[in-house]
């Protein structure tokens, strides 16, 4: 049992230091990784069973992105009424990785049911946090809200590839730590 709750602490540590360092840009530049933020959300869903590490995750967040205008001087412009709608977008994605993880079988079908959910949890995110956007951000008032969908719609894809840029090694990494472990404990168990 002392193994799991390790484990379930390095992932933990992993996934706030993961957000910390990559939270300063969307899509990445030369110098920085592109946002890990919508992975880490997953991906705590996934492994970590509690509701209060999705409050610390959001408490995290929200102190990089102050950190990061009043420090670093990151452009504020996100900085609205709608902000306070990235609890409901990062909600959908933790609660998108609970549901897989009650589901999560180690077979090909379950991954590429673990990828559906994955789209559908981003797809999801998306939307709230596009649509609070246009609703309360105050930027939008004399644009039409099909106009603004269609603006958005071509960031969805950098979105869902950047997640999946996360989600891909964190699988197999994952796949590859549960493997040594069986091994492991299979040894133990022949050797006792």
């Amino acid at each position: 049992m002392k193994i799991i709750q390790n484990r379930v602490a390095w992932i933990a540590v992993a996934l706030m230091l993961l957000m910390a360092f990559t939270r300063m840009n969307h899509f990445g530049t030369a110098v920085y990784l592109p946002d890990a933020s919508w992975a880490v959300f997953l991906l705590a869903g996934f492994f970590i069973a509690s509701p209060r590490f999705l409050g610390a995750l959001l408490v995290g967040a929200a102190l990089v992105d102050y950190f990061a205008i009043t420090v670093q001087g990151v452009n504020d412009y996100c900085f609205t009424p709608a902000y306070w709608f990235l609890i409901p977008t990062y909600a959908v994605l933790w609660f998108g990785g609970r549901y897989y993880a009650r589901i999560h079988r180690d077979s090909l079908l379950s991954l590429g049911i673990g990828s559906g959910v994955a789209f559908i949890a981003v797809g999801a995110a998306f939307f709230i946090s596009n649509l609070s956007f246009y609703l309360f951000a105050g930027y939008f008032e004399k644009m039409g809200l099909v106009e603004y969908a269609l603006s958005v719609v071509q960031y969805f894809p950098s979105y869902l590839a950047v997640t999946l840029m996360y989600l891909i090694p964190a699988v197999l990494l994952d796949t590859l730590l549960t493997r040594r472990s069986d091994v492991a404990q299979s040894a133990a168990n022949h050797a006792g």
